[in-house]
């Protein structure tokens, strides 16, 4: 963890120019934790003391959302460390020069019933449930403005999504899943998404209900009924399926 004030002074963390992107680095209050790189050697990386993100070898998207690289992305193998987060308190997800600008964002949070890093804990069979999501603002699917249009910047500061742990969240360790879904292709939504190991504390003692669950691969699907939900019914907010509700008062 590095002060979040030398974090937004040091150039050499940009990275990321090119199309497409993911997560660089995650804050909490003011301490910054260092994300996966792919521009960077694995080596480097892979099994750090200082490591929070699960290994993604690509900026690209994943296009097929029945993979099993769906939770959290390619490969998707487990990291060392994790973010210490009281519930209640806000985690913000940074981005450099985010390409694209249509589309919903979606934050996951999935229990790891123990260690996020034993080799019993699978995310792709993980129950996901939603914490944020970001929809269009206002206007039309394509002309219109969505969040992920407000939350680029170009200036060279960090792209900032910002959500908020439930604040009765049961203590104990949760993957975190930042998701990107892109709609500027026609009939070819394209999917990015970064995971990362939270440490949750506090006096709560909640996890959500059966319906507020869901599986990733299992939430997406990419036939023509769903194709067509995320461009009408996105227009008012978000597809929901009864297993993808946005949690509330937990």
């Amino acid at each position: 963890m590095i002060s979040l004030i030398f974090f937004l002074g040091s150039a050499v963390l940009l990275g990321f120019t090119q199309a497409h992107g993911g997560v660089n680095n995650y804050t909490v209050g003011d301490t910054w934790y260092r994300g996966y790189n792919p521009d960077n050697a694995p080596e480097d990386q892979d099994g750090m003391p200082w490591q929070v993100n699960r290994r993604w070898n690509s900026i690209n998207p994943i296009p097929d959302p029945s993979v099993l690289s769906m939770a959290c992305n390619d490969p998707g193998t487990a990291a060392v460390a994790s973010i210490p987060i009281e519930a209640g308190q806000d985690i913000s997800a940074i981005y450099y020069f985010w390409l694209h600008a249509i589309g919903p964002m979606v934050a996951w949070l999935a229990p790891c019933d123990g260690s996020c890093n034993s080799p019993s804990f699978n995310a792709s069979a993980a129950s996901w449930f939603k914490i944020g999501q970001r929809g269009l603002l206002s206007g039309g699917v394509v002309e219109g403005t969505w969040f992920q249009r407000e939350f680029q910047d170009w200036s060279g500061a960090p792209n900032i999504w910002t959500e908020t742990i439930p604040k009765n969240l049961k203590p104990g360790e949760y993957l975190i899943r930042h998701e990107i879904i892109s709609l500027h292709i026609p009939n070819a939504p394209q999917f990015y998404m970064q995971c990362a190991n939270l440490r949750v504390t506090g006096k709560g003692n909640k996890l959500p209900g059966k319906k507020y669950l869901g599986t990733l691969p299992g939430v997406w699907r990419m036939d023509r009924e769903f194709l067509r939900c995320f461009i009408v019914i996105l227009k008012m907010g978000y597809c929901l399926r009864k297993e993808t509700l946005l949690i509330r008062g937990l």
